[in-house]
């Protein structure tokens, strides 16, 4: 299974692509505000191993307040242009929920739209991704990021697997509707957005049961609270062993790209264990 977008072409295979986060917030849990030069930050992830540079300009961790389409614009154009400028040929995804980002970030030579709201947010996403031929990453999630880890929205009444299954499987199908190709399309289950602990952990081992539904996966787990439930880390930046595993386990259950901040770190599990894992012998 490969993902297509524009006249491109990412092969997808047993070891994930690493898509590097590359945030342009001074909120983010886990890396707002950085002051590494955008140069510095992309040539670094690329250096370590990222296939794809995910860009961000508005923060979506619980809790976080919508930012206006300008200031999201401002703050992403930076660093997509210092991108496509000094790697011509780096795959970039541009992380919005909203078309008029989308639509300049794509004029810009974005990629990839990685809309977090499974195009539920902005009614014009699904055209705009599909004037330009663009990749999409469609992930599922409950309310707005303010509201989103509120007890009533982690309560799966048919049980987490099936209720996101039927949503991004709703999702892909307005993708299409839309004339986005099915090749085209990548799901996100959305490790972390609306779900608890538990529940993000399930999203990951049954990641074949999101397979079913016919498109590549995406993991997001990165640096996540559920992961500091577990190990009982309550850094961000601290979580990232905790992340690998995450990694690892995402590899395994068939995920073909795991978005992380630590690209180095990843990278480094996916290759060891891809030369280590079990097999006959």
């Amino acid at each position: 299974m490969d993902f297509r977008f524009r006249v491109r072409v990412l092969p997808l295979g047993n070891i994930p692509v690493i898509m590097a986060i590359l945030n342009a917030t001074p909120d983010s849990f886990s890396d707002g505000g950085s002051r590494i030069q955008p140069e510095q930050r992309i040539e670094r992830a690329l250096a370590e191993g990222a296939g794809i540079l995910d860009i961000g300009g508005e923060s979506t961790r619980p809790g976080a307040s919508e930012v206006t389409p300008e200031e999201e614009i401002k703050r992403v154009l930076p660093l997509l242009r210092t991108a496509k400028k000094r790697f011509p040929e780096c795959i970039v995804s541009v992380d919005t929920r909203k078309s008029s980002v989308a639509q300049i970030a794509l004029e810009e030579g974005a990629d990839i739209i990685n809309d977090v709201s499974g195009f539920a947010f902005d009614p014009r996403m699904a055209e705009t991704v599909s004037a330009f031929r663009a990749g999409v990453i469609l992930m599922h999630s409950r309310a707005v990021p303010a509201m989103m880890m509120n007890p009533e929205n982690t309560v799966y009444r048919n049980g987490v697997i099936a209720e996101v299954q039927k949503v991004l499987l709703e999702s892909a199908d307005n993708a299409r509707k839309a004339g986005i190709p099915r090749e085209n399309i990548m799901l996100d289950p959305g490790i972390g957005f609306a779900k608890t602990a538990e529940q993000s952990a399930l999203l990951i081992r049954c990641g074949e049961k999101f397979l079913s539904l016919g498109y590549p996966l995406l993991s997001g787990p990165s640096r996540k609270s559920f992961i500091g439930e577990f190990t009982g880390e309550s850094t961000p930046s601290e979580r990232d062993f905790g992340t690998c595993g995450c990694v690892i386990a995402s590899m395994l259950a068939g995920y073909s790209v795991v978005r992380v901040h630590n690209v180095k770190a990843a990278s480094d599990a996916l290759k060891v264990f891809a030369v280590c894992k079990p097999e006959d012998c």
